[in-house]
């Protein structure tokens, strides 16, 4: 199932009607990402990647409204779709690496700065919660493999088979034609990363996948790795990124994106920046045509920005209770 599926069939228990009643909720287009708000933002601003964060974005708000925290909000939106047997790209509906294993990746970071991480995580439905536990409940950051399963059973998280037999049908679909060249395209890189700011300007984020289809056995891309697919620095903002973790990871992108924040770009100029940046230090991907990379931005004032290498990027913003989907500026054509 691809994105716009998604938003048009996931069942919210509680909160479906007011997520996906009314065409303005799903519409799409184009973004005013410099639009400034002076000081703090008066309410909840909730940012995700792709046009599956409406429901996504949603749910956030409504945790918040309930009283919930801001990481409470990030962790209980990102399991929305980790949930999803058929999204294929987050969470139980991912496709698996080329020897057939799903494995899952995510982290997260709260409005102090703490962050948890686990990576190559395999037989359990939510990555984001065992990052979180990973971030409480331990003196480290990020977990990977058997150790990270090891920690999630014995805190109490099943452990399951989760390929579904979608994937499973894909993936055996996929042997006979594909071989072993994972692609690389904007398709198979439709990462959730998530970023949410409360009403009192308390930032965190999270970001979640199954990683690239057919992976190497092991691959990890940027999505849990603090600085290159997320990073939230409260005193600033917050970014994160989609597309091939291999290239934002040798920039350190979100991490970038914070930074040229701190010196005084707009969320939109950093998110342009590094995009740039990247494609000016990694000019091998100017000749893949489905190559594709993109960052969303939200500094502490309620501004974003996004920006990618190619059009099609799109992002989900909810603020001042309206949720939109938008699409991103972009470099190439």
């Amino acid at each position: 199932m691809n994105r716009r599926s998604f938003i048009k069939t996931t069942a919210l228990a509680g909160t479906s009607a007011a997520i996906l009643s009314g065409a303005a909720a799903n519409a799409i287009t184009a973004a005013p990402v410099t639009a400034a708000r002076g000081g703090t933002a008066s309410g909840p601003v909730i940012l995700s990647t792709w046009d599956f964060g409406i429901p996504v974005n949603q749910t956030a708000y409504e945790k918040l409204k309930s009283g919930g925290s801001v990481v409470d909000a990030v962790e209980s939106a990102i399991r929305l779709a980790e949930a999803d047997p058929d999204l294929t790209s987050v969470g139980r509906g991912g496709y698996p690496d080329r020897d057939g294993h799903l494995t899952l990746d995510a982290c997260i970071i709260d409005e102090k700065g703490s962050a948890g991480s686990v990576v190559f995580l395999e037989h359990i439905m939510h990555p984001i919660s065992v990052a979180r536990k990973v971030m409480e409940k331990t003196p480290h950051v990020m977990l990977a493999g058997e150790g990270a399963l090891q920690f999630a059973v014995a805190e109490g998280f099943p452990k399951e088979d989760l390929l579904t037999d979608g994937a499973r049908k894909a993936y055996q679909a996929w042997l006979k034609t594909s071989g072993y060249n994972p692609p690389i395209g904007e398709k198979n890189h439709d990462t959730l990363g998530f970023l949410a700011m409360d009403g009192g300007g308390k930032m965190a984020g999270g970001c979640s996948t199954s990683g690239a289809a057919w992976k190497m056995r092991g691959r990890v891309g940027d999505s849990p790795l603090i600085g290159a697919g997320l990073f939230v620095d409260s005193e600033v903002g917050g970014a994160t990124s989609s597309g091939l973790g291999e290239a934002v990871i040798r920039i350190a992108g979100s991490f970038l994106v914070v930074e040229l924040m701190r010196s005084g770009k707009s969320p939109q100029e950093a998110c342009k920046m590094t995009v740039e940046r990247l494609i000016r230090k990694q000019p091998q991907y100017k000749d893949i045509d489905n190559f594709f990379v993109g960052f969303i931005a939200l500094s502490r004032e309620g501004e974003v920005g996004a920006f990618s290498y190619k059009k099609g990027f799109q992002y989900s913003l909810l603020r001042d209770g309206v949720n939109h989907v938008y699409d991103a500026p972009y470099l190439a054509g």
